[in-house]
């Protein structure tokens, strides 16, 4: 099909097709049948319905062409709301929106409104491929494409510590600054064993829930969801989890250790290191998006160190409040 100058490499339009079987609203199924037969298509699973203008306004599938009565006119068993991108929708949208529409294909329309082409469901599978590629490959800090990703997998041993080191390094970093931290209050450690018992356990909650959180969001980006239309809600979601576990390991530790002083506070840091986990992971990759910078590296080792951190810090701070 021609394509005006100007759309993207990555638009959905480059994966459309005219060649599939057109008609009016005012037509028949017999007259849709006869203009089947004989004619050769791309795909003919689904008519197109056409207005004067060439706006598509409806679409028949082909089992609903051959079961109408042969009087019966399209316009009365056509769909007419039709899932729709424009000639510049990003391919990723697109087959995102195929998916949750659940027509089975998208009419493409042009810049004046008319039909632009269709595109079929098999022509997005390698775009959701190529992104599921790419999603793994940034999440394990390696190199962002899908190509790429495989090629990976074949590297010389030096290009592999190119790609992977630097983000173990910073996790090391990281771990240096949570011993730092525990060595500030090696003295209440010493005072208070119980206290060091329970800093995996607020440390893990904190990841998990941040992970979450990231996931979400990056996925939620990557189909067009602005940040501000899920803040609130995520938010709201990571205070609740943070109160429902917390609520929980009280119980545990109290039960379990009989220090009800200690299972407190490790309940409420468990509130606290959930709820700040949440708000590191919706601010990163917020940031990297103002900055131009592919978001999904928010989900990688930056966001778990910096989580791991406030997490260990907001603990002993709320230890020092409650148990002295």
């Amino acid at each position: 099909m021609t394509e005006p100058a100007g759309i993207p490499l990555g638009a959905a339009v480059h994966h459309a097709t005219l060649g599939v079987p057109t008609a009016t609203a005012e037509q028949t199924a017999a007259e849709a049948r006869d203009a089947l037969v004989g004619t050769s298509f791309e795909s003919a699973r689904q008519l197109v319905v056409l207005d004067a203008a060439g706006v598509a306004v409806g679409l028949v599938a082909l089992e609903s062409v051959l079961a109408a009565p042969a009087d019966r006119r399209l316009g009365e068993v056509m769909r007419r709301e039709l899932p729709t991108v424009t000639f510049e929708t990003d391919e990723e949208i697109a087959a995102h929106a195929i998916v949750e529409s659940g027509a089975g294909c998208l009419v493409v329309t042009a810049a004046d409104g008319r039909f632009g082409g269709l595109i079929l469901p098999e022509q997005m599978l390698p775009v959701l491929l190529a992104e599921h590629d790419r999603d793994l490959a940034r999440l394990g800090g390696s190199l962002p494409g899908p190509r790429q990703a495989r090629g990976a997998a074949q590297e010389r041993i030096v290009r592999r510590l190119w790609h992977r080191l630097p983000w173990p390094l910073l996790g090391l970093v990281g771990a240096m600054v949570s011993a730092v931290l525990m060595g500030a209050f090696d003295e209440r450690l010493d005072a208070n064993v119980l206290i060091a018992l329970f800093v995996p356990a607020v440390v893990y909650m904190a990841a998990a829930v941040g992970t979450q959180t990231e996931t979400l969001l990056i996925r939620a980006l990557a189909v067009g969801v602005s940040v501000r239309a899920i803040a609130l809600r995520e938010v709201v979601t990571g205070v609740i989890i943070g109160i429902a576990v917390g609520a929980v390991f009280f119980a545990f530790a109290a039960i379990g250790w009989g220090d009800t002083e200690i299972a407190l506070a490790v309940g409420i840091s468990l509130i606290a290191s959930c709820t700040i986990a949440t708000g590191v992971a919706m601010l990163l990759p917020t940031l990297f998006v103002r900055l131009s910078i592919d978001p999904a590296f928010g989900s990688g080792p930056l966001a778990t160190v910096i989580q791991d951190l406030l997490s260990i810090l907001a603990y002993f701070t709320v230890v020092i409040a409650i148990a002295g």
